[in-house]
């Protein structure tokens, strides 16, 4: 019996070249290894522990690491910015998988405002197995990994390369495959001992401001608020992690053994619904699921008991938002919703509302992204307790 290859880019009929097979043979490899050593869903797993509990220096630093990334790579974006601006760009793809994903679909709603062309947040197998043919030589794919070692990202970035479009690497991690496979780099200033919160926000960050520098340039007439508004967000940031935390710890506490979490947005919301499911999945032997407000009523989505947190900020898709948590309480769920200040539509509905300060819809997954975050690692951490009263 022949043995399946790891990658249909590798073999005769590979697009890629023997140099790029290479690569994609060796990046596999390595991305097989780190899987199978993930923690275990024991209750009191000691590696899952340490890594959740590393998570909360990391999330509460995020404010400080995203100045750091952006002061850093100024030079870089303004580069990149007047490249962009001054091509003939007629698409635009940005790519990852995981966070990253989430990440693409958070930014993209300002990407396309300010460079007003189509912008594609593509998961990174589809788009280096299904999306070739979309990519030419007036694309721009932006190509998402903290390793720079994610093989499926990597695959995305040769085909786009082979086709001849401008491949743009964000990463965490100089020389890795990705960026030394990119076109330009933008460096992200994040570190990653627990799970990933530092290395989305940075990047979600690089991406809206890379688009604000485009938009100026273009002569968009929005630009130059969101660029002021962008600058003011890290502080903003800081002012949400120290007041939601006390009343998220309290939620987590109550809803710790519901063993099924669901998170639900729209538009850009939906990048950090899908954030706050992985956070859960992460950090806790639990299950998580993220579904669009739109997509919550094709199904019986929630059952009987079942949390819900429905994020959805200042922006068009409050009202169907509203009848999302409507019929969650019908089900007989629990809700919680993350708005922003001036909101009071889920007031009269939901369990408990957690406002962040209001912000432009666009930029506003910076904000409603860390409550999503703080709840997985709050789980976790009443979970831990649980278990050790259980086990003395």
């Amino acid at each position: 019996m022949t043995a399946t290859p790891p990658s249909p880019f590798i073999g005769v009929d590979s697009p890629l070249d023997a140099r790029q097979q290479q690569v994609v043979e060796r990046v596999s490899a390595a991305e097989h290894a780190s899987i199978v050593g993930l923690p275990t869903d024991h209750p009191l797993d000691p590696k899952r522990r340490a890594r959740d509990e590393a998570t909360l220096p990391e999330l509460v630093a995020q404010p400080d690491r995203i100045r750091e990334t952006l002061a850093a790579n100024d030079e870089d974006l303004d580069e990149l910015a007047a490249l962009i601006a001054r091509s003939e760009v007629d698409r635009v793809f940005v790519t990852g998988a995981g966070d990253s994903l989430a990440v693409a679909i958070a930014a993209r709603q300002v990407l396309e405002q300010m460079l007003r062309v189509p912008v594609e947040p593509v998961q990174s197998l589809e788009l280096a197995y299904y999306g070739a043919p979309l990519v030419t030589e007036r694309s721009v794919v932006i190509a998402l990994s903290s390793s720079g070692e994610t093989t499926r990202t990597v695959e995305a970035a040769l085909m786009a390369q082979h086709a001849g479009a401008l491949v743009v690497a964000i990463t965490n991690t100089t020389g890795s495959t990705l960026d030394v496979e990119s076109a330009r780099t933008l460096r992200l200033r994040a570190t990653r001992v627990g799970w990933p919160t530092q290395s989305s926000t940075t990047a979600l960050a690089l991406l809206l401001d890379l688009a604000t520098r485009v938009g100026v340039l273009a002569g968009v007439p929005a630009a130059e608020g969101l660029r002021r508004e962008l600058a003011a967000v890290p502080e903003l940031m800081e002012h949400v992690i120290a007041t939601t935390e006390p009343r998220l710890r309290a939620i987590a506490e109550r809803e710790q053994s519901a063993g099924t979490f669901l998170f639900s947005g729209a538009g850009p919301s939906w990048g950090s619904a899908i954030i706050g499911a992985a956070k859960v999945k992460e950090c806790t032997p639990d299950h998580a699921e993220a579904i669009q407000v739109e997509e919550f009523h094709h199904y019986n989505s929630l059952k009987r008991g079942e949390p819900i947190w429905v994020i959805a900020p200042a922006g068009p898709s409050v009202p169907r938002a509203v009848h999302t948590a409507s019929e969650a309480k019908r089900f007989g769920g629990a809700v919680y919703v993350v708005t922003t200040e001036g909101v009071d539509a889920f007031d009269a509905i939901a369990d408990e509302v957690v406002v962040v300060p209001a912000l432009a819809e666009a930029l506003s997954p910076l904000l409603t992204v860390l409550p999503a975050q703080l709840t997985g690692y709050l789980l976790a951490m009443a979970q831990f307790t649980t278990a050790e009263a259980r086990h003395g």
